[in-house]
């Protein structure tokens, strides 16, 4: 019971790492990478298609990237869909291949984009103290049913805040590696 406990607090801490790096991928830093375009979608025969399902998203260079459509007729379409997306980018078409440069970034908006990592930090953190918090009343929840000894509960109870600990200093990781590509210029 109690391993089955810290198994799923393990798994559902896991689970908060990888939201985590999810929303710091959708993130633009002044760096071009092909996962920036993961979240724009296109209309691809009337439904809504991930780019990467219409075309091939490579890096040119440093702050360029380009899109190159399997069908031409799609062209014009991921054109728009990048242009209206929340990126702020504005794409250029030279025949069937679309390039996307990637403006430099201006200090405050590395300062903003560094608060907004903060804050995903924060919500990951979060997230997994919500996770040690159902765990330990899982744990109590058996004391009281008299299912399992307090010495095992209180063992426990320390594994389940080491876990905590090692994943929080995951997120303090991840979020000190970002910051620093974000205000790398």
């Amino acid at each position: 019971m109690i391993a089955d406990i810290k198994k799923d607090a393990e798994h559902r801490m896991q689970k908060s790492i990888e939201a985590l790096k999810d929303e710091l991928r959708r993130l633009r830093t002044g760096r071009a990478h092909t996962s920036l375009l993961d979240h724009v979608t296109v209309e691809y025969y009337g439904s809504q298609v991930p780019i990467s399902q219409t075309a091939t998203v490579n890096v040119e260079d440093a702050r360029t990237l380009v899109v190159q459509p399997w069908e031409k007729s799609m062209v014009t379409a991921i054109e728009k869909a990048i242009l209206n997306s929340d990126l702020g980018l504005t794409p250029v078409t030279a025949g069937s291949v679309i390039r996307v440069p990637l403006p430099p970034m201006t200090e405050e908006r590395r300062k903003e984009l560094v608060r907004v990592v903060r804050h995903e930090g924060e919500n990951a953190r979060v997230a997994i103290r919500n996770v040690r918090r159902d765990a330990l009343s899982h744990l109590k929840d058996l004391l009281k049913q008299k299912l399992v000894s307090e010495d095992d509960e209180r063992r426990a109870q320390d594994e389940i805040q080491k876990l905590t600990d090692r994943y929080v200093a995951q997120v303090d990781a991840l979020l000190k590696e970002k910051e620093a590509e974000i205000m790398e210029f």
